[in-house]
């Protein structure tokens, strides 16, 4: 037997011991009226003029983190949803019966105390308990102190123990919640509408990705987990709502990485009459507010780069870059087999599925895959790539001045892609023909390419107004804001492979 379940048995004993002298191990009517920030606030403002008799009334509740007995008194560690205070015990204060129950109890367990604040000889201020009562016990113990929580497997698949015992992960998932706040705010302030859209969807569009399929059973047919809101959101603009967002989760049947997890947060706005010049500085000024509302600065370090969000973002276009960055001659980008050699020359893989249709048709996933590689690692202050090939932008409209390109862009900030926006593809012909050059792509295996949608190309035939779209990945925004390395790391449950004991429903 293992030194945990050891301790497990002796809890068990322990609780056995309690029930019998009819002792309520999970209480539910303990009220608490005030939490460790509450106090802390209140001795930050009013130190001076507390005193024991004056600050009596203080009623908290929390888990014990840590225990110092003393014979008839004990020093506790005790952390609520705000913060850790210190509490101090005493047999003579609290009552034989309380104390008694007191020294039963382990770290891990919750309890609920009511007393004032006294400062001790070393200078903490510290809660001096009137009375103390077991709020619920523990019957695992908390991770050693000395060792924490460190493992990430562990961490991740028992996230509530990485949360009890590393404070920096609250705080990351605290960060996280603004960030959300903060850009939903941004978008309310400026008249833009707030909607859900389905996340079952007959036919997955709004992205090129692997969907997950599930089956209904009243309906009797296939449906597919969304992999993105847009071609619903851009329905709403065609009825009428010319400013929509959504923050949505979306789901991805691909491969788990530091930056992918099959299932994710997503941002996706669209603003009719407005362009995607205009949603790159919308968003430059959305995600500066958010940083500096968050963090308290526009500048924020990750992984070791201070990234400065506060300057004017640059623009370069996807040529463009693929020369000055990539270190490609601009007389290789329109031929595809010079592309292939150049590739080949660097060791950089490209699959079949990307290279198996003629060169007209899959030049643009060769440029694609070679900027990934060459480009993005590189792109550490905020840069918006622009001018995507239309082979590789199905749903965006085409460049005015150049009918190869259109008028899309990429975020990338700190080497990850954080977002993609561009003017919306509104003529139904033209849509129908980028559809079907994507059905044949799928014919010929490539999995990711977009299903045909006629619904939609009805809707586009009611017409839309011109119109500008934008999805923000929110896991990789907060991995920026909160300098963490692993989209894991943001997600309070990533999805990992079962172990061998786990018993779930397959």
């Amino acid at each position: 037997m293992n030194k945990t379940n050891d301790i497990v048995e002796q809890r068990r004993k322990k609780l056995e011991d309690l029930k019998r002298k009819n002792i309520n191990l999970f209480p539910n009517d303990f009220i608490v009226t005030s939490t460790v920030k509450d106090v802390v606030n209140i001795i930050e403002n009013r130190a001076d003029s507390i005193t024991e008799s004056a600050s009596g009334g203080f009623v908290l509740a929390g888990r014990m983190m840590a225990i110092n007995r003393f014979g008839k008194t004990a020093f506790i560690r005790f952390r609520d949803r705000s913060g850790q205070l210190q509490a101090y015990i005493r047999k003579d204060r609290v009552g034989d019966e309380a104390f008694y129950l007191f020294k039963q109890l382990d770290i891990g367990d919750f309890i609920g105390i009511k007393g004032g604040m006294f400062k001790t000889k070393t200078g903490e201020w510290t809660l001096l308990a009137n009375e103390i009562k077991l709020v619920c016990k523990a019957i695992r113990p908390l991770p050693e102190k000395f060792h924490g929580l460190k493992d990430p497997e562990k961490r991740y698949r028992q996230r509530y123990l990485d949360l009890i015992m590393n404070s920096n992960v609250r705080e990351i998932f605290v960060k996280r919640s603004k960030i959300i706040q903060e850009i939903r705010t941004f978008l309310l302030k400026r008249d833009f509408l707030e909607v859900e859209t389905p996340m079952m969807q007959p036919i997955p569009g709004g992205a090129e990705a692997t969907p997950f399929k599930t089956y209904h059973n009243a309906l009797g047919m296939n449906l597919f987990l969304r992999i993105a809101p847009e071609l619903y959101l851009k329905r709403l603009v065609i009825g009428g709502f010319e400013k929509v967002f959504e923050l949505n989760r979306s789901f991805r049947n691909e491969g788990v990485s530091t930056r992918h997890n099959p299932e994710f947060t997503m941002l996706e706005f669209y603003q009719a009459y407005a362009t995607y010049n205009d949603l790159m500085d919308l968003t430059e000024e959305m995600l500066r507010s958010a940083a500096i509302n968050v963090t308290g600065s526009a500048v924020i370090t990750y992984q070791g780069n201070s990234i400065d969000l506060g300057r004017k973002w640059r623009r370069m276009p996807l040529l463009t870059a693929m020369e000055e960055i990539g270190g490609i001659d601009p007389g290789l980008l329109d031929d595809r087999q010079k592309l292939l050699d150049f590739a080949s020359s660097k060791g950089i893989p490209l699959t079949q599925k990307i290279c198996q249709r003629p060169l007209a048709d899959r030049l643009g996933k060769i440029i694609a895959k070679l900027f990934d590689i060459l480009v993005e690692p590189k792109l550490i202050q905020p840069t918006y790539i622009t001018g995507y090939p239309v082979e590789i932008s199905p749903l965006s409209r085409k460049s005015d001045n150049d009918p190869t390109l259109t008028d899309r862009f990429e975020l990338f900030i700190a080497g990850h892609e954080i977002a993609n926006g561009f003017s919306e593809l509104n003529d139904p012909d033209d849509q129908k023909e980028r559809f079907l050059q994507q059905t044949a792509d799928r014919e010929a295996g490539d999995e990711e390419a977009h299903y045909m949608d006629e619904d939609y190309i009805k809707a586009l035939e009611y017409g839309m107004p011109p119109a500008a779209g934008e999805g923000i990945g929110i896991d990789r925004l907060a991995m920026i804001f909160t300098d963490s390395a692993s989209i894991r790391e943001v997600i309070l449950f990533p999805h990992m492979k079962r172990e061998k004991t786990d018993t779930t429903i397959i």
